[in-house]
């Protein structure tokens, strides 16, 4: 075939002899264009278009097709059942690259470069962040040109394009990091979308490359003083002057709230419907915007180095082009949107209960109590079994909902489980962990004293867990 294919649905890993689809590659060092600036070091590429560039010389790279056999491409990728791979029961280590049925080879090529940026560029500076409140603009920049915001937003929208298994890489790796200050999965996975499914075409080319890029930091208002987990008991309004909007109101627990420079946020635009629902519109607002107040920056209980903010719309007026999607139908998108929510709070919640275990499983097995390792202790060797066991079963139900999210076909109550049993789940799970590290555990140069502080609001925001039963039972009640 011709070596210079524009328009090849493509993925190329490494330099040297790679199979995707039914093609081999012979490349030399390459990386998508749409990816262009990676460390050549990193050495992944992505689906998309083929126009790559050699890294070291400028020069395009030369890419050669040759047809595989059936038996060939049946063994490419774990999706189509020909890979074998390990789960994480039987795995080594829970935390390993390589295991897990969702994933492919592609997939683990790039947790490498994730883990690797986390290790590099997020520990080192995770505790002065913790300190000041907040990360720094420059890790949202250098996020951007790994290419590890806007996943899973299209390339044609100026995302980076790929699956929601390559998202889930990257909120499993932050969890794996045990930093919970950069705020990317809200980020790319939560703001990012309600752009991309209802924002008119000017939005998507102003906001969504610029994101991508982790120029323009993305946060979203639904939580109020008053108004919590009842979304219908939104206070914050917005009123129509001529074709302007005047919005009033406070917003409070804001991810992102200091350092954003778009927010979503959700007003009640009309008071005289039947339901209140039914009067909930989305707006954009942009950092400096007259009226746009920042407050203080939150003091919480964990979660330290991640901004968390109070804001304030005090007469702010916004054009008719801030509107976001259709006027009134905020509530409808929320709904849309508030199952993958969820699915990433489960997602987080079972890797951190993955990370808390092999830290105190690396803990007991080098401490030493009464002439011998506390990882001898019969009681212990039964809590690491309990934990394992309740963590793996955890994992298995998360990676049947991202299949099922990843073909549209995840469901409100089903996400509502994920979430409720995983951040419960990552709670037991830190409880324990702390315990047998003993009195360690309880000092915050321990990895798991940060841990389990950082997962006690896991149970509380995405709607509380209180409110994934009402939404579970309310579906098993339900007249079909």
């Amino acid at each position: 075939m011709d070596t210079e294919y524009q328009n090849a649905e493509v993925l190329v890993c490494f330099w040297g002899k790679h199979m995707v689809g039914k093609w081999e590659f012979s490349v030399r060092a390459v990386t998508v264009g749409v990816l262009g600036g990676l460390d050549p070091a990193v050495g992944w590429g992505w689906r998309g278009h083929c126009q790559y560039k050699d890294l070291r010389n400028e020069e395009r790279a030369m890419v050669s097709f040759t047809e595989t056999t059936a038996q060939e491409e049946s063994m490419i990728c774990s999706h189509s059942g020909g890979e074998q791979r390990l789960e994480t029961p039987s795995a080594k280590k829970l935390t390993d690259i390589g295991i897990r049925r969702i994933f492919s080879s592609e997939h683990d090529i790039f947790r490498e470069s994730v883990r690797r940026f986390f290790q590099e560029e997020v520990i080192p500076h995770h505790s002065e962040w913790e300190k000041a409140g907040q990360v720094s603009r420059e890790i949202w920049e250098k996020a951007g040109k790994q290419g590890l915001l806007g996943v899973n937003a299209a390339e044609h929208h100026g995302g980076i394009g790929g699956d929601l298994y390559s998202a889930a890489v990257v909120w499993e790796e932050q969890a794996y990091s045990n930093c919970t200050g950069p705020g990317f999965s809200l980020h790319s996975d939560i703001v990012m979308p309600y752009i991309a499914n209802y924002g008119s075409e000017e939005q998507i080319k102003h906001f969504i490359p610029q994101m991508t890029a982790g120029k323009c930091i993305g946060a979203i208002a639904m939580t109020e003083p008053e108004a919590g987990s009842d979304l219908q008991g939104v206070r914050t309004n917005a009123k129509r002057v001529g074709s302007d909007w005047i919005l009033n109101g406070s917003k409070v627990f804001i991810t992102n709230g200091q350092l954003c420079d778009v927010v979503i946020v959700i007003a009640v635009t009309n008071r005289e419907v039947h339901s209140p629902a039914h009067g909930i519109s989305l707006f954009l607002v942009e950092n400096g915007m007259k009226g746009f107040i920042k407050g203080r920056k939150l003091q919480k209980m964990g979660l330290k180095a991640q901004d968390t903010a109070e804001l304030f719309f005090e007469d702010l007026r916004l054009p008719a082009s801030a509107l976001l999607g259709e006027e009134n139908k905020g509530f409808y998108y929320l709904m849309q949107e508030l199952p993958q929510e969820r699915l990433i709070i489960a997602d987080l919640a079972v890797s951190a209960s993955e990370f808390m275990f092999e830290e105190t499983r690396n803990y007991v097995k080098q401490r030493k109590a009464f002439g011998k390792t506390v990882a001898q202790i019969q009681t212990v060797q039964h809590k690491l079994a309990e934990l394992k066991t309740h963590i793996c079963v955890t994992r298995a139900f998360v990676d049947s909902c991202l299949q099922l999210h990843e073909t549209k076909r995840l469901d409100s109550a089903t996400a509502s489980m994920a979430k409720y049993w995983a951040s419960d789940l990552q709670n037991r799970v830190a409880y324990d962990c702390v315990q047998l590290h003993g009195g360690w555990g309880y000092m915050w140069e321990y990895p798991i004293a940060k841990a389990y502080v950082d997962a006690r609001v896991q149970p509380i925001y995405g709607g509380t867990n209180e409110i994934m039963k009402e939404l579970i039972a309310r579906e098993i009640i339900r007249d079909k």
